[in-house]
């Protein structure tokens, strides 16, 4: 696997670390401008109770900054997302000041002013004169290294950048640098933190531009020197295939012109070829329309500004891995999470195939020499996990499912990799065993991605099928010698469920809830759902009844009641130890499901079934009843695990599930006309 190992000493899952401190009491933000109000409200958000103080020069940008904290909670009261009294906490305790003073008791300071190497030295040497030695210090630089930055500090071990993405309230990345002088302890208390307060932090090398910063600037960069043969609108159009917005677009956007040629000046350091484009200097705004509006590109055209655009944003994307600045599911993650592109670069560079990336990376250089070239084979930058994390605690593999984007959501190239794990690590004498979790403290796995699933209905063989490809993992844990604990931590819902019950055991943080949500789509559980619970649980087989059928929701405390989860943790550190604790429990004795035919209590169809105020389709809970009864009265587990398979197959072929699953992509609740 190409990781390099150096960037992430301690865990790959941020929330392993175990922290020499609690989070803080009072945090502070320099810069009230752009971006600091927005990490203001994201901390004041993520820790209500904790005291902020945004700091600036000036009073018109503080009185900006309050004014905004106040819009944002109102939207959230308005959109629902937070309860008044929610908002009002988030609002208290905020000291909006021009004193500097005022930061004396904060814990951790982070810096969000003009990019200016004299001025941030300048504030970091005001702050470290006013704070406690231990105080953690941070810059939200996009582009400036870290060592330009602390190099002149009293205790530069307490310091690195922290560079948040827009919003930075919503946007969930955060770069942390690790650079020759931070302590580890800061670094690992940095990685902990973020992930602790909803950020999914990423850590890389001390390069000009780090990771991120280095895809989206030197795309934008290429894009002006494209204007020579096309406009900013047939730009923007084409490279709509790669992400949500264009360049220009962003552009406009972000007011963004100065920082391309800002950062691209500083990359000159590292040759000519990184120089900005002259055009972003004369230009205030680009004539772009809006995402999705149709645009007229010859094909020519369309030719040349797609390889351009591909070149760079693979030249630099060898170039990231090749140096160590970051590591391939990195770059792949956080150019989805952050910078809105659709799949990650080496994600698009597998579906091209090698033989189309290396034409692609040939013609590229031999336009813009200087620019890197892959350093290894294809094959190389292939080798990677895309969406899991793995890590090692007392000799237990702890796969952490890394989707937050979706809340965890399966797909099935993330289940192919769980699997890897599984049949890679099942006879290695020195693993004891395994635990799943979600990235997070939201969700173990809401589900499972169905964007595959519009173009399977109607069809109940390649529904059916496509249950049974879904359930590879299952099947392979059924079979283990080695114990699979589930550590719930959060949502843990549909697709995610069935992978969290066929475990041999389950824990769950106390403010965990498990659900099978299908039947408000018009479909049922088909990858266990309808079998394994009974034949794990027999005694709960009334609370399966409805949560299959109805769509109940089950919290953690009432699961643990029934005995479906055998501990409950209070926070994710707490869960971890229970999870490896069952590990060590089950060794030598991995529990197997019941074989044999099944008594179950009847299940009462109502006229208008209902999941909570939704109406169901009588048609598809009928479906779903007589795929449970059947499963049930099945002699074999093999045999019941078919019959929810076809289940699926013939559930997916109503007209309840083409509503309810056109309404989830569509955004609306589903009406059932039967």
């Amino acid at each position: 696997m190409a990781q390099p190992k150096e960037l992430y000493r301690t865990a790959s899952n941020p929330l392993l670390i175990k922290p020499g401190r609690s989070l803080p009491a009072e945090v502070a933000v320099i810069g009230a401008g752009t971006i600091g109000p927005d990490i203001g409200y994201y901390l004041k958000s993520a820790m209500p109770g904790c005291r902020l103080v945004l700091v600036d020069v000036a009073e018109a940008p503080l009185e900006r900054a309050e004014r905004r904290i106040a819009d944002y909670t109102a939207k959230a009261v308005e959109k629902k997302k937070l309860r008044p009294e929610q908002a009002a906490a988030v609002r208290e305790n905020i000291v909006f000041t021009s004193d500097y003073g005022r930061i004396k008791g904060c814990g951790l300071v982070i810096e969000a002013a003009t990019e200016n190497i004299p001025l941030k030295q300048k504030i970091f040497a005001a702050i470290e004169g006013i704070v406690a030695p231990d105080a953690i210090i941070t810059s939200n630089t996009s582009s400036i290294p870290a060592d330009r930055l602390f190099g002149n500090m009293q205790r530069p071990q307490r310091a690195t950048v922290t560079h948040f993405f827009a919003p930075a309230w919503r946007s969930l990345p955060v770069e942390v640098i690790s650079w020759e002088k931070v302590g580890q302890a800061v670094l690992d208390y940095l990685f902990w933190f973020f992930a602790q307060t909803g950020k999914a932090p990423i850590i890389t090398g001390n390069a000009i531009c780090f990771v991120l910063d280095r895809i989206f600037d030197n795309w934008c960069n290429e894009s002006a020197y494209l204007l020579a043969g096309a406009t900013a609108g047939q730009i923007d159009k084409v490279a709509e295939e790669f992400v949500f917005a264009g360049p220009f677009f962003v552009l406009n956007l972000a007011n963004g012109n100065p920082i391309i040629v800002e950062t691209n000046s500083l990359q000159m350091e590292e040759g000519k070829h990184y120089a900005p484009a002259p055009i972003l200097t004369s230009v205030d705004r680009w004539r772009t329309p809006r995402p999705g509006s149709p645009v007229e590109v010859p094909d020519a055209v369309r030719t040349r500004i797609r390889d351009r655009l591909l070149g760079i944003l693979f030249s630099q994307t060898f170039d990231i891995v090749d140096r160590g600045i970051g590591t391939p599911a990195d770059v792949n993650f956080g150019c989805q999470v952050a910078l809105g592109f659709r799949k990650g670069p080496l994600d698009l560079m597998y579906e091209m195939g090698s033989r189309e990336v290396t034409r692609i990376m040939k013609k590229f250089v031999r336009q813009r020499p200087g620019f890197p070239a892959p350093a290894k084979s294809f094959a190389f930058y292939q080798k990677f996990r895309r969406f899991i994390l793995l890590d090692d605690i007392d000799g237990v593999k702890v796969i952490t499912i890394r989707r937050p984007q979706s809340m965890n959501a399966l797909n099935d190239e993330l289940t192919d990799e769980i699997l890897a794990v599984l049949k890679e690590r099942a006879d290695d004498p020195a693993v004891k065993g395994f635990v799943i979790t979600g990235y997070g403290t939201a969700a173990f796995s809401a589900g499972a991605d169905i964007g595959k699933f519009p173009e399977m209905l109607g069809n109940p063989k390649a529904s059916a099928q496509y249950a049974r490809d879904c359930s590879k993992v299952q099947v392979f844990m059924d079979r283990m010698k080695k114990p699979v604990v589930a550590a719930v931590n959060g949502y843990a819902m549909g697709g995610g469920l069935e992978i969290a019950i066929r475990c041999h055991r389950m824990v769950a943080t106390r403010n965990a809830t498990l659900q099978f949500p299908e039947i408000t789509l018009g479909i049922l559980p088909g990858i266990g759902g309808c079998v394994v619970p009974y034949r794990r649980w027999p005694h709960a087989a009334r609370l399966f009844n409805e949560m299959i059928c109805f769509a109940r929701p089950l919290k953690a405390a009432d699961a643990a009641e029934r005995g479906i989860v055998t501990q409950l943790a209070d926070d994710f550190e707490d869960l971890m130890a229970k999870a490896v604790q069952e590990v060590h429990a089950l060794q030598g004795k991995v529990p197997r499901l019941v074989e044999g035919k099944l008594e179950l209590p009847p299940i009462h169809l109502p006229d208008a079934p209902k999941a909570g105020s939704q109406v169901l389709s009588r048609e598809a809970v009928a479906i779903t009843v007589k795929t449970i009864q059947a499963a049930a009265a099945a002699a074999k587990l093999k045999d019941a695990l078919e019959i929810g398979y076809r289940g699926f197959g013939e559930i997916a072929c109503t007209e309840a599930a083409r509503e309810g699953i056109s309404a989830f992509l569509e955004k609306r609740r589903a009406v059932f006309q039967r």
